[in-house]
This record gives structure tokens, C-alpha cells and sequence, in this order.
């Protein structure tokens, strides 16, 4: 592969800032990123930048079906932790590279990120919970937009997903429309999303990546989300402001609970966080109170002294 000698410069520059990171496993140790050419160009990532990118990528698995070219100039990738979606909390991250030499490009926009599914027997459509629009998440990843999609239900004979996106890449338009993809279910016994109403309006609770969940302390972090009033348009984070109260629960130990847990609150992203702890491995059931602005009880709350709620998430260490 080739590159000028000041792209070298950069790239041996990059390798020994980032010599002491705990993920090398000797894949790096020479200077080339495969796949990309280092040039000056000023809508791409330095080397540094670009070897912080591919490391990342490293980490997630690519979406193929979410893979679209733009203008004949770019490409757009997506990316999940498997490569896959299941119902519940989803990261998705987005990528956009130029052609030519396969650098990563800073500046792109990914909007309307708009999940769809059709339910066959009803003949009816409807959207789900969804994040903001992509944006960096990370000084160290400016060229990773990072977004996320909370699957109601999975694809079945009842019902199937598509999904669509907008995407902007150096003033060139393109993106995918109502791309069909598979939702897995979760394992038996799993349940990471939750609803609950006030009045007729319908929230959702989405559990944000339990399955990072350890025995001990953990941040404990969600997503509050507002069914629209057109089913089909993307459920957007509620504008409301809501306190999260949580109780955690064995139900195969007795129902025992644990000590030191924090309410989860709103916070400046729009999530909500808070504490838990997770004494030992096994089947937590996480108990719901969740409380107005006001502090008055709208949801859950109820039943819990038998181990049993309406509004609870079930996650598994």
C-alpha cells in the first residue's frame, strides 16, 4: 500500500501513542491500517485518528444489509455489537469512508433513523423507540456516529422490520430505505424493554446493554421513550422528567433484594442513571416505581412485596 512520507510519519506517530493500550494484541504493530491509504486530505481522519477508528471497529461486527454507496464517491456502513439486532436496546454505529482510499471522513451526517414493523395479519405499521440523531460519542472516535434503536418484538410470522436512514457525506445525499432486517429474540426468560400509560399517552422503558451487568456495583442506565401520536414515526426520548425508582430481586433465591441501589434520574444525554448492586450471579428481577416530576407514583410500584410487579426488567448475570 502506498503513502506519502509524511502519512508514514503520522502513522508511526500514531503506533507509539498508542502502544500501551490494553487492546493491542500485536495486529497493529507494523504502520499499515488495512484497507486505507493516508493521505493529506483534509475531510479524512490523520493516522492517528484512523487507527483510533479501526481499533474501535475491532470491537463491533458490520450490518451488511445497512451498507449503502453514495454517489459512487462514499460508502456507509452500520454496525451493532454482534452484527445483528434483538428486541430491546440496540447501539448501532455508522462509518463513512471515501472510495478512492478507503479513509475514514469526520464530518457526516446520519438523520431519520426510522424503524418500521409491518404486522402481517393486522395489515398495520408501527415504529419503535429510537435515539437522537448519530453523533460522535467519543473525542477519540469523531468519525463514529453512534445511535441507538429499542425493538418492541421481534420478526416473526406476525410481523417484520425494515429500516431507514438518511445519510449526508461531504455534501453528497444518499442513505437506505426500508432495508428489511431480522430482530432476534431474546433468550427465554430476558425482558430489557418495558411499556407503561398515563393517561393515553404510552412510555416506554428501555434497558440500556445489561448484558455488560457484573456481580457487584454497576451504573444502571435507560432510556424513557413517547409512543407518537402517528404510530409509524419513530418513538422519540420523552420530554418529561421522571424519577426511576428500583428494587432488584432474586425470585429463584427467595426474592431477596440487595443494599445500596440509586433511583435512576434524567440526565443532560436525555438517559436516565443510576446504581445498582448485584450481589451474585443467577436471574435479577429489577422492580419499576416510576415517579412524576412532582414525585407522585404514575407506574409500577405495586405487588412488590410478593416478588412480582407490572413493571419490572428481568436480566441475567
Amino acid at each position: 500500500m502506498k503513502k506519502n512520507v509524511k502519512g508514514l510519519f503520522f502513522a508511526i506517530f500514531a503506533i507509539a501513542l498508542t502502544a500501551c493500550n490494553s487492546n493491542d494484541d500485536g495486529v497493529l504493530a507494523g504502520i499499515e491500517i488495512p484497507g486505507i491509504t493516508i493521505t493529506d486530505d483534509i475531510d479524512c481522519c490523520s493516522a492517528e485518528e484512523a487507527l483510533q477508528v479501526y481499533r474501535f471497529l475491532q470491537t463491533v461486527k458490520i450490518v451488511p444489509e445497512l451498507t449503502t454507496e453514495i454517489d459512487g464517491k462514499y460508502n456507509v456502513y452500520a454496525y451493532t455489537k454482534t452484527g445483528t439486532f434483538h428486541t430491546g436496546y440496540n447501539e448501532i454505529y455508522f462509518v463513512a469512508t471515501k472510495k478512492s482510499t478507503g479513509n475514514y471522513i469526520k464530518n457526516f451526517e446520519l438523520t431519520n433513523l426510522t424503524p418500521l414493523m409491518h404486522m402481517v395479519k393486522m395489515d398495520m405499521y408501527h415504529s419503535t423507540p429510537v435515539g437522537s440523531a448519530a453523533a460522535s460519542f467519543n473525542d477519540g472516535y469523531l468519525a463514529v456516529k453512534r445511535s441507538w434503536v429499542s425493538f418492541l418484538m421481534n420478526t416473526s410470522e406476525a410481523g417484520s422490520w425494515t429500516l431507514s436512514y438518511d445519510a449526508q457525506v461531504l455534501g453528497s445525499k444518499g442513505g437506505i430505505e426500508k432495508k428489511d432486517i431480522i430482530v432476534n429474540a431474546l433468550p427465554e426468560g430476558q425482558v430489557w424493554l418495558k411499556s407503561f400509560k398515563i393517561g393515553s399517552d404510552a412510555y416506554f422503558l428501555s434497558l440500556v446493554n445489561p448484558i455488560d451487568f457484573k456481580t457487584g456495583t454497576n451504573e444502571i442506565r435507560a432510556y424513557v421513550s413517547k409512543k407518537s401520536e402517528k404510530a409509524t414515526n419513530p418513538y422519540q426520548i420523552a420530554t418529561e422528567i421522571f424519577t426511576v425508582d428500583i428494587d432488584p430481586r432474586m425470585p429463584d433465591m427467595g426474592n431477596h433484594t440487595s443494599p445500596d441501589n440509586t433511583s435512576l434520574t434524567k440526565q443532560s444525554d436525555g438517559s436516565y442513571a443510576g446504581i445498582i448492586n448485584l450481589t451474585m450471579t443467577g436471574l435479577w428481577r429489577i422492580h419499576l416505581t416510576v415517579r412524576n416530576a412532582e414525585g407522585t407514583v404514575v407506574a409500577g410500584g405495586d405487588d412488590q412485596s410478593d416478588g412480582y410487579s407490572s413493571l419490572f426488567w428481568d436480566v441475567t448475570i
